[in-house]
């Protein structure tokens, strides 16, 4: 490939996933905004409604955001009654966030949101898997 058409905007791996990802985003958005969460909150949620309560860097971890991107986050929704923050018993280094009974009960509206973006997307549910796992693979490989 010749240096100009390498430089492409249509050229380059960074810019579709970059563009997928704000549209995915955005087509969460509407129900989201019914649920009175931003996209961030939504994926804290996912993270605690498959496990009740979850160390800081645990999380941290599965949603690949520093614990300071994270801290305001949770402060906020610990204020809106999703979820508590409490340090741990056995280190008092480590903190434990925990669902409410109130973010619990979000996870309701989740099969809604899923049926929606699946009608959006445009793609077959093999489609659908090949990208998830090519993603994936994306994401690990780039894990520093």
């Amino acid at each position: 490939m010749e240096t100009d058409e390498f430089l492409k905007l249509e050229n380059q791996l960074c810019f579709p996933l970059y563009a997928a990802s704000r549209l995915v985003t955005k087509c969460y958005q509407p129900v989201l905004d019914e649920m009175g969460l931003t996209y961030p909150q939504y994926l804290v949620l996912l993270v605690l409604w498959e496990k009740d309560s979850v160390n800081l860097s645990v999380l941290s971890g599965k949603l690949q955001l520093q614990s300071n991107t994270l801290t305001p986050l949770l402060k906020r929704m610990q204020e809106m009654d999703l979820v508590n923050r409490v340090r741990s018993d056995q280190d008092e280094r480590s903190i434990i966030i925990s669902l409410t009974e109130k973010g619990q009960l979000l996870k309701s509206g989740v099969p809604e949101m899923q049926s929606r973006l699946a009608n959006n997307i445009g793609i077959t549910q093999e489609e659908g898997q090949v990208l998830h796992s090519l993603l994936y693979k994306l994401i690990e490989n780039l894990k520093v």
